[in-house]
């Protein structure tokens, strides 16, 4: 099983890493920013059908980032990833119809629906005919894939990945008793809408492991958003490098390529906060996305720290942008990976520097903000006009 995947990930030269945040419908800044970074491998390699699994070994993902790494793994280009968020995003992040929501069994909600008919589809599943969906382990993915969720019942973080070499990925136990609960053979989209059960936004997500046989178990998942992961980037280098993984992918600033996309960057500053405002609903209200966002900027920090920063805006004012010298080779030579940070600055100042003055700050930092998708997909498209450059920001890794 996995024959070519196991054939991808062993292949000898360099590895490219796609790690996308979480967000909501904010995720169309990341599809946008994605979009043009399939047209320029397409002029570059003047291939005109090339898409990013071409490209890309392993694409990771977060809640709405899981969505956009699992499409991608399926072989679906950016065109067809932009549609789905078009066509379904109101239905899917609008927090307007939780309550609707609430009436929908676990695996009957627009989100739930959707992933699964356009996930089978992109993987030629055909459930409707009696065809059982498409699995974690289906032999079409075309890249190594992880999403990251929260299993609610062990406390716990959960990267579920298609790693052929993961020890829950096995057939066998290290007893040599058959597995039952093989991760492998979980339905992929209900693994996905796993990954972006956002708390008060969807139902839960329970997943059923050894269906049918004795041992048939539940979880109840949420949002991988609410771990400290909603920046994948790090974990994805730890899963491709760290021994118990059995990937083992070779370091290097010339070998190995992490290319992180984010939901856009927006400090809640508060600067006329007192001592008495904070009480309990305002930790409520403003304590999850503080601790989300820090997590957020302290994985990047440490992308930019033991890897070679190519492109990224300022993390904060003393850490800056720890950007390398690209007229210096050796600067950063000794690093472990090149690294490329994508995540717009949303905030006023940074949209007016992105000439987007009509564009309302407020309207794209919600990751319920379904009803102004255009502006969400104005800020991507002009942060990418402005910033991508695969020439300068992939060098070395185009060949």
């Amino acid at each position: 099983m996995q024959e070519k995947l196991r054939e991808r990930i062993g292949a000898p030269g360099q590895k490219r890493i796609l790690a996308c945040d979480g967000g909501g419908i904010l995720g169309l800044m990341s599809v946008e920013i994605l979009a043009r970074v399939e047209q320029e491998l397409r002029d570059l390699t003047e291939n005109n059908d090339l898409v990013l699994a071409d490209w890309f070994d392993f694409t990771c993902g977060t809640s709405t980032g899981a969505i956009i790494a699992a499409c991608i793994s399926c072989g679906m280009s950016i065109d067809q990833i932009r549609a789905f968020y078009l066509d379904s995003g109101k239905d899917m992040f609008d927090k307007a119809s939780l309550l609707k929501r609430l009436r929908y069994s676990y695996n009957d909600e627009p989100l739930a629906r959707k992933l699964q008919a356009e996930l089978n589809r992109a993987l030629g599943y055909q459930p409707a005919s009696g065809q059982p969906d498409a699995t974690l382990g289906d032999e079409n993915l075309r890249t190594l894939l992880m999403m990251v969720m929260r299993n609610h019942s062990t406390d716990s973080p959960w990267p579920v990945s298609n790693n052929p070499a993961g020890k829950y990925n096995q057939r066998v136990r290290d007893d040599g008793t058959p597995r039952l609960d093989c991760n492998l053979d979980l339905p992929l989209w209900q693994l996905v809408r796993a990954s972006t059960a956002a708390p008060t936004f969807f139902p839960p997500e329970v997943v059923t492991f050894a269906e049918g046989t004795e041992r048939e178990y539940q979880f109840v998942f949420v949002d991988g958003g609410v771990t400290t992961y909603n920046n994948p980037a790090f974990l994805a280098y730890q899963m491709a490098t760290a021994e118990p993984y059995g990937i083992n992918w070779k370091t290097g600033a010339e070998e190995m390529l992490i290319v992180s996309v984010g939901t856009g960057k927006a400090a809640n500053a508060r600067l006329d906060l007192e001592a008495g405002d904070l009480w309990l609903l305002d930790h409520a209200k403003n304590i999850p996305a503080a601790l989300m966002n820090a997590a957020c900027d302290g994985w990047d920090m440490a992308c930019r720290t033991i890897g070679r920063c190519r492109f990224g805006a300022e993390v904060d004012r003393e850490f800056g942008d720890m950007v390398a010298d690209p007229a210096n080779p050796a600067e950063g030579i000794d690093k472990l990976f090149s690294y490329v940070r994508y995540d717009p600055d949303v905030t006023a100042p940074g949209l007016a520097a992105l000439g987007l003055t009509k564009v309302d700050a407020e309207h794209v930092r919600m990751m319920d903000s379904t009803e102004h998708i255009a502006e969400i997909q104005q800020v991507g498209s002009a942060f990418a006009d402005r910033h991508v450059d695969l020439r300068g920001h992939f060098r070395g890794f185009l060949d």
